[in-house]
């Protein structure tokens, strides 16, 4: 049987479980999935029950099934992080052996004075903080002064908020490339990202005008090796800028987790020419895990399942979908908002593939790259094993 079309979906922050190591990480306890439906009194998500997500760990309200439609089980990250670039490298085939830096009090005075050396512009800010807090508390003074707000968060990352009055959209995406190439060495931040906003003081409100500038992984991810073996790949939501905008033939911006799904439902169906459709839907992680809004993350969730029924019904036969995450950010935990170290979960499903096999705890994220690489044909050198030969026909 031939199979000639992959459809990734990333359900961001979508964790199942704690590592054995999620302790020195501060996350012992962490179960995104199960601790929200424990919370909520129960899931209703009937369609990843039917692919087997009750039968990969135990969650409130997603009981295990006898015969479940799709091939289930979970994976362990191997690299040591657990921020959204080391888990997309990782799903990619690249397995990072140190975290990206993180800075809980603020970057260095001498990057900050280098910075603005570099721009020619004060700063404010300096702080971690939530993204539509700071504008709220530092927005009015940006106005005044036009020093740009910076600020990092628990990720590796620094971030940059400017008012698009002040400065357009064209010089924040200068500002920032010029951040990209301070920010290397002890302070490679995994992603510099731009954060406009509009309005007046009281009522500042954020734009679509976001832009990642990441980090380039060290070495091919299984994107680059489709590309240069000759395949297509279409980016919907933040994949594009997680990978640097490396391996990536087209690339669909959106807004949320509903114009991600509808993007990959209409691609699905009417796009002949892509052999890889690879999606994250960040809402989970955005607007609810790192907010620790418990309800919203579970009605988001809910409402995803909802959206899968459409999109199981419009795979081809020759198609392959895989549904995992790339961390946790459990946000029932206290005192926290910060990604969690855990298992994540892998459904496969596609309408030709064999049904109900249970593919145990993969020992990396990277088995999806070398399950990709086996069924493309591509030579590659990407430590983990392919699942290929447990969920297709012979």
């Amino acid at each position: 049987m031939k199979l000639n079309r992959v459809i990734i979906l990333i359900i961001d922050a979508c964790g199942i479980g704690e590592l054995p190591d999620a302790d020195m990480y501060g996350d012992a306890g962490a179960a995104t999935i199960p601790n929200i439906a424990q919370k909520t009194d129960g899931l209703k998500m009937p369609n990843c029950q039917k692919l087997g997500l009750g039968n990969v760990v135990p969650i409130k309200g997603i009981d295990s099934i006898t015969n479940p439609t799709g091939c289930f089980g979970s994976m362990a990250e191997q690299a040591q992080g657990k921020d959204s670039t080391t888990g997309h490298w990782e799903i990619g085939g690249v397995i990072i052996d140190k975290p990206f830096p993180k800075f809980p009090n603020g970057f260095p005075e001498n990057i900050i004075t280098e910075f603005e050396n570099l721009t020619g512009l004060k700063t404010i800010g300096n702080i971690p903080a939530s993204g539509t807090e700071i504008i709220n508390e530092l927005g009015e003074k940006h106005l005044k002064t036009k020093k740009l707000i910076v600020y990092t968060s628990a990720d590796s990352v620094f971030q940059i908020a400017a008012h698009e009055d002040i400065y357009p959209l064209e010089k924040q995406y200068e500002i920032c490339e010029i951040a990209r190439k301070l920010l290397q060495g002890d302070y490679a931040v995994a992603r510099v990202i731009a954060r406009p906003f509009i309005g007046t003081s009281g009522d500042f409100k954020r734009t679509s005008g976001r832009k990642d500038f990441s980090l380039a992984p060290p070495h091919d991810t299984f994107l680059d090796l489709m590309i240069k073996n000759g395949f297509k790949t279409l980016s919907v939501g933040k994949i594009y800028d997680l990978y640097c905008h490396q391996g990536i033939s087209s690339f669909i911006k959106t807004k949320d987790n509903d114009e991600v799904m509808q993007n990959v439902i209409k691609h699905v169906k009417d796009d002949n020419t892509h052999h890889l459709i690879f999606a994250n839907l960040v809402d989970f992680d955005m607007l609810y895990g790192h907010r620790n809004d418990t309800e919203g993350f579970a009605k988001a969730l809910e409402k995803f399942d909802s959206s899968l029924e459409k999109l199981l019904s419009s795979l081809k036969e020759n198609d392959i979908l895989i549904i995992t995450a790339d961390h946790g950010c459990d946000p029932t935990i206290k005192n926290s908002t910060d990604h969690t170290r855990e298992y994540v979960p892998l459904l496969c499903y596609g309408p030709n593939l064999i049904k109900g096999v249970n593919l145990g705890i993969r020992e990396t994220f990277s088995d999806i790259a070398c399950t990709i690489g086996e069924l493309f044909n591509i030579e590659n050198n990407f430590i983990g094993n392919s699942f290929l030969k447990n969920i297709k026909k012979v």
